[in-house]
């Protein structure tokens, strides 16, 4: 039996596992939480889930019903009343931001989210908030005026009170009914789990796999869920760098990396909706190894280790070695991601991490990349390392073209001559997002343009506030 709180009272579900938070909620006759798009698109399914001291919106359609097991979930229905509503709802209504009134319920949840929040210090953290959310009627100007009069505000309310309350401590979950959802408390649990049983297909934050539940009708009968494995919980520094936990959420990566490591908060800004980033992880990303996943470019130019743990014990690879073909990467049966390590940087090394797509926000990248060189004591490169998403089956290092720069100056000509060794590294494809001499083009131009952005020595340039994209123009 599957047991939560919904809207302050307990409640429990015996429905199946491949369900949908969604679904489950309308059939309890809660359709104030509309589905637009089915995948995490458009917002009109938002729910908030309290992790902790702080809220999340998140999108109900990508959310499988198990995961909210000893969890907090509320809807629209349960923030306020038609008497008595909530602050946020009782700004839209005095702002005129809902028309056709489709999307807001769902612009209401993000907007509730942010009313508790105490970091919205930028107006681009207010845009972040609501991109994830589609209006086609309103426009987005008093949508936007009623967040700028809640954000940030943290009412003292019985939301508030809620969240200085202790958090009960998740239990181990092994529900089944027609499929089976088991999701273990620890790596060695888990690592148990699937020795046993290697066909159970791995899931953390659903934000991909849950798109083969609602666009293509799969139903998964075994799910092992790895998101509350404590062990892949958290970022700890370790004795080169830091240890970064495979079932951490990219806000949570998204914030850490900005004092941290801005060169990998640039990617995040451009991920995708606070929704997705709320559920999606930094191993679901990984593991998922899509070509055009945004996060391994970056992370093949940190130099990033993947710490995969089995009911043998544990082993530590190269994230260079981790991608073996599309979608295919270096787990065995019965192995999962545990950790993702990142050396520290020298001090010294200039770095860029590029994301283009056709739509400033919520795309699918065209090309992505990280990119490094690192400068000896004679003013010459030494090293370099140039990684590139969406120009090959897999992420990929663009080798020849390292050693292109090795040994000679770094400018724009030096990038420029080196790459034309880009055509010898890769042969992209051509799709809907580029034709393979797009692609070509668009990755030298990157690299051009990265030497133009570090041409003032290796402080790194965060993205400003008034931001169009990850390339920065000086």
């Amino acid at each position: 039996m599957i047991r939560f709180t919904l809207n302050g009272r307990p409640a429990e579900a015996d429905d199946p596992p491949n369900t949908t938070v969604l679904n489950w909620l309308r059939d309890q006759r809660l359709t104030g939480t509309k589905e637009g798009c089915a995948e995490g698109d458009c917002g009109a399914c938002t729910v908030v889930l309290r992790d902790g001291d702080r809220f999340r919106a998140v999108n109900s359609c990508l959310l499988l019903l198990p995961m909210l097991n000893g969890r907090e979930v509320w809807t629209v229905e349960g923030i306020g009343t038609p008497k008595d509503p909530h602050p946020v709802q009782q700004a839209m209504v005095d702002t005129n931001g809902s028309q056709c009134g489709y999307c807001t319920p769902g612009f209401v949840m993000s907007l509730f989210e942010a009313c508790y929040r105490e970091d919205l210090d930028d107006d681009w953290k207010m845009d972040d908030q609501l991109c994830g959310n589609l209006c086609r009627c309103t426009g987005y100007r008093p949508i936007r005026d009623a967040a700028k009069q809640t954000g940030g505000t943290r009412p003292a309310d019985r939301f508030l009170t809620v969240l200085s309350e202790p958090t009960p401590a998740v239990e181990p979950l092994d529900h089944e009914s027609g499929e089976r959802f088991v999701a273990p408390t620890d790596a060695a649990a888990a690592t148990a789990f699937l020795a046993e049983h290697p066909e159970a297909r791995l899931i953390c934050g659903a934000t991909d796999l849950g798109l083969d539940v609602t666009k293509k009708g799969v139903r998964f009968p075994l799910l092992l869920s790895t998101e509350h494995i404590a062990e892949a919980q958290r970022i700890d520094a370790i004795d080169d760098g830091w240890s970064i936990g495979a079932a951490t959420w990219l806000t949570d990566l998204e914030d850490w990396s900005a004092t941290e490591l801005p060169v990998l908060h640039r990617m995040l800004r451009y991920f995708g909706a606070r929704q997705i980033k709320h559920r999606a992880s930094i191993g679901g990303n990984l593991c998922n190894a899509s070509p055009i996943g945004d996060l391994a470019p970056v992370l093949l130019m940190l130099e990033a280790r993947m710490v995969i743990a089995g009911a043998g014990g544990s082993r530590t690879i190269p994230l260079d070695d981790f991608f073996l073909g599309y979608r295919q990467t270096a787990l065995q049966p019965g192995e999962l991601l545990l950790r993702v390590e990142i050396p520290r940087p020298p001090a010294y090394a200039q770095m860029g991490a590029y994301k283009v797509s056709r739509r400033r926000e919520l795309d699918i990248s065209a090309v992505a990349a990280g990119l490094r060189v690192e400068m000896s004591k004679d003013g010459t490169i030494g090293r370099a390392r140039l990684a590139f998403g969406g120009m090959a089956a897999t992420p990929k290092r663009a080798f020849k073209t390292e050693q292109a720069l090795v040994g000679g100056p770094w400018n724009e000509a030096a990038a420029a001559r080196a790459a034309a060794h880009l055509a010898e590294d890769f042969s992209p494809m051509n799709d809907h997002r580029g034709t393979a001499w797009f692609r070509n083009t668009l990755a030298k131009n990157l690299l051009i343009g990265f030497a133009h952005e570090s041409a003032d020595g290796p402080e790194f340039t965060p993205l400003p506030t008034g931001h169009t994209g990850t390339v920065v123009a000086r």
